[in-house]
């Protein structure tokens, strides 16, 4: 990341300015400490607007809000490209954006309202549609009164009936259906003189009358459900013209709407930069980070465009804002799909490391060295290149894929080297007899040893790069310390070595003095908790017995499939349930490798190099789209 300043001429600026957005390369720094000396910042001013500028500002701004409150009342439609140049087209935009703003938000209200009408009929169109077989059985007469309610239970209908009978003397009809969600529909036909009775007694009794709108109160209630329905329909029909109306204005007009929101977007981005930005009394001053190998390209614009009359800078920074430099991550293709899983961690600092190498080195391995099965392999090989071909445009989908597709071979690589496939060992398969290393069923304690060799080399890696860390930032006590927690480490797994094939006695002498130079020298460099941390580096050791743990369950899952296949006394049946348990087996192959290498990154290894707390690089450029 490269320190650069841009000077030219005033007049100038917003060109300028304009243009680097274009590019899309520069991060604009408000601050000016570090990019000019303390006693030359006196000479210095932020850029301010004048009068004209600062009300064209606040004329761009009121029009882009009306803009985007008109756009919330149109239609979302593909977008043809308008023709007319924007700033031509500002002044007739801000004279007919309030009218069509206006006639824009009435029709979304009619819109509103008529959705919310046949919303309510449509909800009432279940009790229609239990009440229309109920006419038919209680017949339509003159002088007769329908009466519709909905019951929740059969008690209740008997305590209507009673109640009906009481009070119309058995001069009615009463007739009942099933309802939407377990209700009970009635419906009550009776003389039109004990209509106006019978509905006071129900509100006295809270049953309430099916509800219809106010506009069809004085209809009887034959005529109510006809016209509900005839209601329906309508509002259908005017639905659809209010939307293509809609739809008619946003072909017309936001094309135009949307060239001229681009532009003042675009100008307003401009604008509000400009208080970033610093000048003398004779030229603006732009200061900023960007990625150094794009200074070329950026110098090459600038002089091409404004013939030489701006000036870039490259400036080297200062030791005091090695922290506060920008982070822009970026990796070769075959580290890119490794980034899924380095994304979720804060931004390491400037002077620290990328995580996204080292998991794209050592997760494959440590899940090749897990899962380890020449068959499974095979079969995630096929997963990945299928995940591959269904998933080319989802970026996290794709990078997983392409994950999968290099930890698989790794997979099938170290099935070569245990001699596995499908659980099967190198006895049943003579390519696997001439590969196979170490058969990890019969040979626990080798594994286990092999494992925590490669969490000496793993951790005594970080430790190597944590003291190349430190030494760069000029710590030099915190370097001392890890230097100390190597050479410690590094003899104790020696001293751990011996112990099972003896060294010669002048080297275990030399390896015992070394322990005890150690240890003084790490309470020096490292305080009272330097122990606590040597012990802490020990269990992450320690921790990679996992990989010897996760493997050895999963070798062992398989084999048990294969058995337990040939125990069922059935071919189908066996092959179902072999076929089943070995599903699962690759599903935990998948997710437990996963799991437990990352867990090795994070925990085991990462702590002891990379130092979080960087600031993302944030290049002033156009939104996307």
């Amino acid at each position: 990341m490269s320190k650069v300043e841009i000077i030219g001429p005033m007049e100038l600026l917003l060109p300028v300015l304009d243009r680097v957005r274009a590019l899309g390369l520069f991060q604009v720094e408000q601050e000016m400490h570090g990019f000019v000396d303390r006693e030359d910042e006196k000479a210095f001013r932020s850029v301010r607007l004048d009068k004209k500028t600062l009300a064209e500002r606040l004329y761009f701004d009121d029009l882009l809000a009306k803009i985007d409150q008109l756009a919330g009342f149109l239609p979302k439609l593909p977008t043809r490209c308008s023709y007319l140049e924007p700033h031509s087209a500002v002044g007739i935009v801000a004279e007919v954006v309030d009218k069509h703003t206006l006639l824009c938000s009435g029709l979304c209200r009619r819109r509103d309202a008529l959705e919310g009408e046949r919303g309510e009929l449509l909800r009432q169109t279940a009790f229609l549609d239990a009440l229309e077989p109920l006419f038919k059985t209680a017949g339509e007469g003159t002088g007769l009164d329908f009466i519709g309610v909905s019951l929740k239970n059969s008690e209740a209908v008997d305590h209507l009936y009673q109640l009906i009978a009481r009070l119309t003397g058995d001069t009615f009809e009463f007739v009942t259906t099933s309802g939407p969600e377990g209700a009970i529909i009635v419906l009550i036909t009776l003389p039109v003189e004990l209509g106006a009775k019978v509905r006071d007694v129900l509100n006295g009794e809270r049953i309430p009358e099916l509800a219809f709108p106010p506009s069809l109160s004085q209809l009887p209630f034959p005529d109510k459900v006809r016209t509900v329905r005839r209601r329906i329909n309508d509002i259908g029909g005017e639905l659809d013209r209010v939307n293509a109306e809609l739809q008619r204005f946003a072909s017309r007009w936001w094309p135009t709407y949307q060239c001229v929101r681009e532009w003042l977007s675009d100008r307003l981005a401009l604008l509000t930069t400009t208080a970033a930005i610093h000048k003398t009394d004779l030229c603006f001053f732009i200061h900023g980070w960007m990625p150094s190998p794009d200074v070329p390209r950026l110098r090459s614009a600038l002089n091409g465009e404004f013939q030489g009359r701006v000036v870039v800078e490259e400036q080297e920074a200062l030791e005091e804002e090695m922290e506060a430099i920008p982070i822009a991550i970026r990796n070769p293709p075959y580290f890119r799909p490794f980034e899924l899983f380095t994304r979720i961690l804060p931004l390491p600092s400037y002077r620290s490391y990328d995580p996204t190498p080292f998991i794209g080195i050592f997760f494959p391995i440590f899940f090749g060295m897990i899962l380890g099965d020449v068959g499974y392999g095979l079969l995630l090989m096929i997963a990945a290149l299928v995940m591959l071909k269904l998933f080319r445009t989802r970026r996290d989908l794709r990078d997983a894929a392409l994950i999968l597709l290099v930890s698989s071979c790794y997979a099938v690589v170290f099935g070569f080297l245990y001699g596995e496939c499908f659980g099967g060992t190198a006895g049943g398969w003579r390519l696997l007899e001439q590969t196979c290393v170490i058969e990890r069923s019969r040979s626990i304690m080798p594994m286990l040893a092999f494992s925590l060799s490669i969490g000496v080399v793993h951790v005594t890696l970080g430790l190597c790069l944590g003291f190349w860390s430190t030494l760069r930032r000029r710590l030099v006590r915190e370097s001392l310390a890890k230097l100390v927690n190597i050479l410690l480490l590094l003899c104790l797994a020696a001293l751990a070595v011996s112990l099972f094939s003896p060294f010669p006695p002048p080297v275990r002498r030399g390896l015992n003095a070394a322990v005890l130079v150690a240890i003084p020298l790490m309470l020096l460099t490292g305080g009272l908790l330097a122990p606590l941390e040597m012990m802490k580096n020990i269990g992450n050791i320690v921790s990679y017995a996992r990989i010897m743990a996760i493997g050895l369950a999963s070798v062992l899952i398989a084999q048990v499939a294969n058995r337990f296949a040939g125990l069922t006394g059935d071919v189908l049946t066996g092959a179902v349930a072999g076929g089943l348990l070995h599903l699962i087996n690759i599903a935990l192959g998948i997710f437990s490798p996963t799991i437990h290498s990352l867990r090795l990154h994070y925990v085991e290894f990462f702590d002891k190099f990379i130092v979080y707390g960087g600031r993302r690089f944030e290049p002033f450029k156009k939104p996307p789209g």
